[in-house]
């Protein structure tokens, strides 16, 4: 078993992204996006992803909507839908993703944009078959 106090561990992590748990048919991951910072647009084919979120303020866009988030919103992204999340406030937007199936490697970690971005486009962070 697997056990987290998913909030706590989400708000102690300044990385970027850091995946906690990857299962067969999931993946849990949490994310610390900086003010000012965003995910990035982008699209994730057979993929759906929920995503919750612990402290900050910030936008999801997705499917063309925009939508204001903050502490105990979440969002459900289905398969191949467009989508994008913007921190709009001083602080950082945290938050906590779940993934299905999994969509990066087993623990890995990215401490910031930039490096989650290099490892992508390096095919460093392909999710286990």
């Amino acid at each position: 078993m697997e056990h987290f106090t998913i909030a706590t561990v989400a708000e102690k992590s300044p990385d970027f992204r850091r995946v906690l748990w990857t299962g067969k048919n999931t993946q849990l991951v949490i994310m610390t996006i900086p003010a000012g910072g965003e995910i990035g647009e982008e699209v994730h084919e057979g993929i759906d992803q929920i995503l919750t979120f612990v402290s900050g303020a910030g936008e999801a866009r997705v499917a063309g909507e925009k939508r204001e988030v903050a502490q105990g919103d979440l969002v459900a992204v289905p398969a191949g839908t467009k989508h994008n999340f913007v921190n709009t406030g001083p602080n950082p937007l945290v938050l906590y993703t779940v993934y299905g199936p999994p969509e990066h490697a087993d623990q890995a970690v990215h401490r910031t944009k930039e490096e989650a971005d290099r490892a992508e486009a390096a095919g460093k962070d392909e999710p286990p078959t």
